[in-house]
């Protein structure tokens, strides 16, 4: 177990290190400059000193080397476009606002997402498969600014239950909340259906029965262990995605997260707050997938990990 953690922390960082490498010179081969939209109000002599003084006047490959060498030292820089502001400043001010957001989406995904598998692979009944389907349509199918915005109109506007701006109250986390998890619980809730199903169907669950077992304690001790791996390897890189933010939902709710940040940044050549953002998400993700991979082998000794 500790060899396999040390190669997959090892991998981590090289994948790490690649997606910094490939972001760092994509973004510098876009066309165009962080201050082109000061290019009418600022003197030539100006755009002079700004880009040497952030060294956009070196080879690529020397601010690369500049930026890693700040990075690995723990200074991702200051905003180009926000004068005297600091990177981590700004992710430290929008990224708890969002991890709260994404945490409570996480949650509403899981437990509806499992529910609903669980009760669409075990009920014969019409009515219980219809709402599977049902969420299931509405959430591959719906956008989810389009289910904020039924949502802000139905709770917000018709029936004034619910706040329709920020993240003040418990209240308030509700419709971005369900706005964001619809897809993910369409989602679990299939694979959650699909794998409960197939192991309902293997020797070890007759064999269980056939003791004696009850078909309640059957399904929670054995059947729903093995099921679990395939939500579970969804949902490392879900809770990932969502602590990180989604720029649609954050605005149309007025949330002062992170997510506007991911758009902004990228809009306006903000190089440092690119790549700042581009190391938390990948940072996220990699740390997500070793997770995974490490519950996995501890629910299902038959997962080697080598």
């Amino acid at each position: 177990m500790g060899k396999y953690l040390a190669k997959r922390i090892l991998l981590g960082i090289v994948t790490l290190f690649a997606l910094m490498f490939i972001t760092f010179f994509l973004m510098h081969s876009i066309p165009g400059s962080p201050f082109a939209g000061e290019t009418s109000r600022l003197p030539a002599s100006v755009r002079d000193v700004l880009i040497q003084k952030y060294q956009l006047d070196q080879p690529i490959s020397v601010q690369f080397l500049a930026y890693l060498k700040n990075v690995l030292h723990g200074d991702f820089g200051t905003s180009l476009n926000r004068k005297g502001t600091t990177v981590m400043s700004i992710i430290q001010k929008g990224l708890p606002t969002t991890a709260k957001l994404g945490a409570a989406a996480f949650v509403v995904a899981m437990v509806a997402g499992i529910a609903l598998g669980i009760a669409s692979a075990l009920s014969n009944k019409a009515w219980v498969q219809g709402l599977a389907a049902f969420f299931g349509t509405i959430g591959v199918s719906v956008p989810s600014f389009l289910l904020a915005l039924l949502l802000m109109f139905v709770f917000g506007v018709w029936l004034h239950c619910l706040p329709v701006i920020g993240l003040n109250t418990p209240q308030s986390y509700i419709m971005p909340s369900v706005a964001l998890a619809m897809s993910p619980i369409a989602m679990i809730s299939r694979l959650t259906r699909s794998s409960l199903t197939e192991e309902m169907k293997q020797d070890y669950m007759i064999l269980a029965r056939s003791k004696g077992t009850s078909k309640k304690r059957a399904i929670l001790h054995h059947a729903m262990k093995n099921a679990s791996i395939p939500v579970i390897t969804y949902a490392g890189p879900l809770l990932a995605t969502l602590l990180t933010g989604s720029f649609v939902v954050e605005t149309m709710f007025s949330i002062p997260g992170i997510g506007a940040e991911f758009v902004n940044s990228v809009s306006n050549r903000d190089y440092t707050m690119i790549m700042a953002l581009t190391i938390i998400y990948g940072a996220a993700i990699i740390v997500a997938n070793i997770v995974t991979d490490l519950i996995t082998a501890m629910i299902d000794p038959r997962i080697r990990l080598k």
